[in-house]
């Protein structure tokens, strides 16, 4: 299943989603003033799961596998498409696309600390170093490049948000390590798994965004860029990126493909800059090599076997 070589179709398949992921944080900070968090969650997977429907209809069929195991698909559609995305888009209100996407990078420290004490995982020496590089990664960011911000921290709303987005992804990235025996035949096809995340997620969706509601804070201003906007983030990050990074990973296996997931803040950059105008600052390039150099460390194999 998985190859050692990384062809180029491989490596193409795991570059793309990188790149729609960070240009669903670009676009998500442009077209902030126009729709609020919540309500953007919302629609952009009420698209995404009519874009889906075709591929997957008879997922949805009574007596279908997804149906057997209700509780864990609506915990994990909770963690995913009712909480991570959400988080995202309102970290986007306060916070650049750039320092969204670098503190996002961190999620493999939080999946070796919540696996080590709640799911049994051992901790080995390089994932340890890695981790503390990607916390330093992290810090990088929160401080912006002044150390002397640490000793008076007060982080800005957007980081809260990314900081829990991060965790919400580390859980789910758990859940999916250790799924039920009823839900094996719905993770078989991606279309089948998005679809039925979505179908559980938009009941989580709709809950938030009419509370969003509720409290006034609701915004919604129309306009063909925000509608072109929302196609696109329906369209390129949550169905294709989808579809793609699922291919790669078939062929290259986790270990490698996660390592192309580092690619997303050098893209936020460069989108940030083309369409935003947002310069990248020096902090930025150091966060982007002490996450990578993490990451690399904590994938190494372990000498033992």
């Amino acid at each position: 299943m998985t190859s050692s070589k990384l062809s180029p179709s491989t490596v193409a398949l795991l570059i793309i989603p990188p790149l729609l992921w960070a240009g669903n944080a670009v676009v998500g900070r442009w077209i902030a003033p126009q729709i609020s968090p919540l309500l953007l969650n919302l629609l952009r997977w009420v698209l995404a799961g009519i874009i889906v429907l075709p591929w997957a209809w008879r997922v949805l069929r009574r007596g279908s596998a997804l149906w057997q195991d209700k509780s864990w698909f609506t915990r994990l559609s909770l963690l995913s498409i009712g909480a991570y995305n959400a988080l995202l888009y309102l970290a986007l209100q306060t916070s650049s696309p750039i320092n969204v996407t670098l503190v996002s990078s961190s999620i493999p420290l939080w999946m070796l600390l919540l696996g080590w004490l709640f799911f049994g995982a051992r901790v080995q020496w390089h994932q340890l170093c890695g981790g503390l590089l990607s916390m330093a990664g992290v810090l990088v960011v929160l401080s912006r490049g002044d150390w002397q911000v640490l000793l008076h921290l007060k982080l800005v709303a957007g980081d809260g948000f990314v900081l829990a987005a991060a965790i919400a992804w580390a859980i789910y990235s758990w859940m999916l390590a250790k799924p039920s025996e009823a839900s094996q035949p719905v993770r078989a096809q991606w279309a089948d798994f998005l679809l039925g995340q979505i179908v559980f997620g938009l009941g989580w969706c709709a809950l938030s965004a009419g509370g969003e509601w509720a409290m006034g804070a609701s915004v919604w201003q129309p306009s063909w860029g925000l509608w072109l906007a929302l196609a696109y983030i329906a369209v390129g990050p949550a169905v294709l990126a989808y579809a793609l990074w699922g291919l790669g990973v078939k062929r290259a296996g986790p270990a490698a493909a996660s390592l192309f997931i580092n690619l997303m803040p050098l893209f936020t950059a460069l989108l940030s800059l083309l369409l935003l105008g947002e310069h990248p600052q020096l902090y930025h390039g150091t966060a982007f090599v002490l996450l990578v150099a993490g990451i690399v460390l904590s994938s190494l194999q372990s000498s033992r076997p």
